[in-house]
C-alpha cells in the first residue's frame, strides 16, 4: 500500500510528455507486477519493484521536454538501458559492485534511506514544505491535509506499540477512512473496471537516433542512476533485514538484479520508464517480510489493481505519510553497527546517510560515500584498503559529472 501512489504519479509525470495517461496506469501496474513477480521466484527476496522516481522525471522533463526528444526516444533509452542491465548482470558486473561496497557505507546506506523516506512521508503530508530561505520549514498545521497525517502518525505509532500485526496497513485504512468526513478521500465512483489500453503507448520505440551523441548520453544517465539507486535500496532494505552474510555481501545479488533488470527491458517495452526496486520495500521488511512471498503478494496485488483501479485511487498520500515516516525508524536500526571510531569510516558513513536526504537521491548519497571512503583512505596511507572497483567507481563518478554538463 505505501507503493500504490506510483500507481498515479508515474502516469501523472510521464503524460507531460504527450503520452496517454490511461495507458500509463496500464503498463506501471503491469510492469510492477511483472518485476515484483520476477523478484519472488528468481532471488526469493521480499523486494517490490516499479517505475522509479526521479528517473520518471528525468524522462519527461529533462529528455523529452528540456532536450526536445520524442518519448519514443526516451523510451528507446530504456530498452538500451535494459537491456545493457541483463549483460551486466548475467556477467556478474552488478553483483560485483554491490559487493564491493565497504561495510560501513552499506550500514550507512540504511539509515540514510530511512532519513530519506521519512523526508518524502513529511513532504507528501505537506508537514514538512520548502521554504526559500532555510530551504525547508514547518507546514501549516492547522490545514485538514497535515491534521489528518498527524493523526494517522498517532493512531499508526499506537499500532506498532501494542505490537498488533498488520499495524502499517491497519494505519493506512483507518487514515484513509478518517479521511472521508474530512473531504480529502474521495468515494470511489465504481470499484471494479476494466484496465485501460494499452495501445497508445506498447512497443513505440524510434531507433533513428540510436547511435546519437545524445542516446549515448540520456542511456549513460539512466543506467548511472538506477544502477545507484537498486544498488542503495537492495544494500539498504537488505541490512535492515539481516540479509547480509558475515561478510556484507547480500546472498543472490544476481538474481535481484536479474529481475530488476527484467523489469526495465519489460517496462520500456510496455510503455513507462525505468523499473527500479523500491525503498517503501522496507515497509514488507518491517511487517517481518523476508522471502519472495511478500515480492509475490506485492506483485499479485499490482496486477489486481489494473481491475480496482478506482478503489486503489482514492487512498491519499496524507494517508501513507505516516507508515513513510515511521519506516524511517525502522530503517535507522543498523546505525549502533557503524564504526564511529575510525573516521576514515566514520566520515564516508556520516556522508552517506546525510546526502540522501539532502540531494533528496539514494544515488548522490552513495556517490558522497564512496568518494570521500576512497580519497580518505588514500590519502592516510590506507590505499590497500581499497578495492579496485572502489577506485574505478570514482573515477566513473568524476566522468558522469563531466557528461552532465554536456546535457
Amino acid at each position: 500500500m505505501t507503493m500504490a501512489y506510483i500507481l498515479v504519479v508515474n502516469p501523472d509525470i510521464l503524460s507531460a510528455t504527450g503520452m496517454d495517461f490511461n495507458a500509463l496506469f496500464t503498463a506501471t501496474a503491469l510492469s510492477a507486477a511483472i518485476a515484483t513477480i520476477a523478484m519472488a521466484f528468481l532471488a526469493n527476496y521480499p523486494f517490490a519493484l516499479a517505475p522509479g522516481m526521479g528517473l520518471n522525471a528525468f524522462f519527461a522533463f529533462t529528455v523529452v521536454i528540456g532536450m526536445g526528444y520524442s518519448w519514443e526516444f526516451a523510451l528507446t533509452a530504456i530498452l538500451i538501458e535494459g537491456i545493457i542491465f541483463l549483460l551486466l548482470t548475467f556477467f556478474n558486473v552488478r553483483e560485483a559492485l554491490v559487493n564491493s561496497i565497504p561495510l560501513n557505507i552499506k550500514h550507512a546506506v540504511s539509515v540514510g534511506i530511512g532519513l530519506f523516506i521519512a523526508l518524502i512521508g513529511f513532504k507528501n503530508a505537506k508537514i514538512v514544505t520548502a521554504y526559500e530561505s532555510t530551504l525547508v520549514t514547518l507546514g501549516d498545521l492547522g490545514s485538514p491535509g497535515v491534521l489528518l497525517a498527524l493523526v494517522g502518525l498517532v493512531i499508526t505509532g499506537i499500532l506498532l506499540a501494542k505490537k498488533v500485526k498488520g499495524a502499517l496497513l491497519i494505519g493506512i485504512v483507518a487514515t484513509t477512512a478518517i479521511g472521508i468526513p474530512l473531504g480529502i478521500t474521495p468515494m470511489p465512483s465504481q470499484i471494479i473496471s476494466a484496465p485501460p489500453s494499452l495501445a497508445p503507448i506498447f512497443f513505440k520505440f524510434d531507433f533513428s537516433q540510436i547511435f546519437s551523441l545524445d542516446m549515448l548520453i540520456v542511456v549513460f544517465t539512466f543506467l548511472f542512476v538506477d544502477l545507484f539507486d537498486t544498488l542503495g535500496t537492495l544494500v539498504g532494505v537488505a541490512s535492515k533485514a539481516d540479509m547480509l552474510d558475515k561478510d556484507g555481501k547480500l546472498p543472490k545479488a544476481k538474481q535481484a538484479l536479474f529481475a530488476d533488470a527484467i523489469g526495465t527491458t519489460v517496462g520500456a517495452c510496455l510503455g513507462t520508464s525505468t523499473v527500479t526496486t523500491y525503498v517503501e520495500s522496507a515497509s514488507g521488511v518491517a511487517e517481518g517480510g523476508r522471502t519472495g512471498l511478500t515480492a509475490l503478494t506485492s506483485g499479485v496485488l499490482f496486477a489486481l489493481s489494473l481491475f480496482l483501479a478506482p478503489l486503489f485511487l482514492i487512498v491519499p498520500s496524507e494517508a501513507t505519510a505516516p507508515v513513510l515516516i515511521l519506516v524511517g525508524l525502522f530503517m535507522m536500526t543498523p546505525i549502533t553497527k557503524i564504526d564511529l571510531e575510525d573516521y576514515t569510516e566514520a566520515i564516508p558513513a556520516f556522508l552517506t546517510i546525510v546526502m540522501m536526504p539532502f540531494t533528496f537521491s539514494i544515488a548522490e548519497g552513495i556517490v558522497f560515500g564512496i568518494m570521500s571512503y576512497v580519497f580518505l583512505k588514500l590519502f592516510t596511507g590506507k590505499g590497500k584498503d581499497v578495492s579496485i572497483i572502489m577506485y574505478a567507481l570514482t573515477g566513473i563518478f568524476i566522468l558522469k559529472h563531466f557528461v552532465e554538463k554536456l546535457i
